[in-house]
């Protein structure tokens, strides 16, 4: 079961957003609201709040399908935080030679994505799963 959630017109740098974005993808549900709860960024309340509506998305449609879920099961599979619009405030600010330039106000748009299925294995759990046969065949 798949959930996607998105918060758009996110007032914020979306390079600021991403610092935060990137410590919760691949990780438990539960695990990365606490990772956001404990985080000392302004983006991390938006990101936690987008991260329960992926979350209640999932039960809804669960609830649908007629199909339980427990949401402690889902996993973040993906998130990304994309540019927004770049409006000009309409103040200026001094520049070089005489010139004036307008200021900008960054905004970004944050998309994340829960699934309950099984979660692939990593790169290290495959070489630690190989090196454990090769060892079980080598003891044989």
């Amino acid at each position: 079961m798949e959930a996607v959630a998105k918060t758009k017109y996110l007032k914020g740098s979306p390079r600021k957003a991403r610092l935060v974005i990137d410590m919760i993808r691949g990780v438990d549900v539960s695990r990365a609201l606490s990772i956001l709860r404990f985080t000392n960024k302004r983006a991390a309340d938006p990101i936690a709040q987008c991260l329960n509506s992926a979350i209640a998305n999932a039960t809804f449609k669960a609830e649908l399908q007629n199909v339980a879920i427990d949401p402690d099961e889902l996993w973040v599979k993906t998130c990304y935080v994309d540019m927004g619009p770049t409006k000009g405030r309409r103040r200026m600010r001094p520049a070089p030679q005489g010139r004036a330039y307008r200021e900008q106000r960054h905004y970004c748009h944050i998309t994340i994505e829960v699934t309950s299925d099984e979660r692939p294995k990593t790169d290290n759990e495959l070489k630690a799963e190989a090196a454990k046969t090769r060892r079980a065949e080598a003891g044989k």
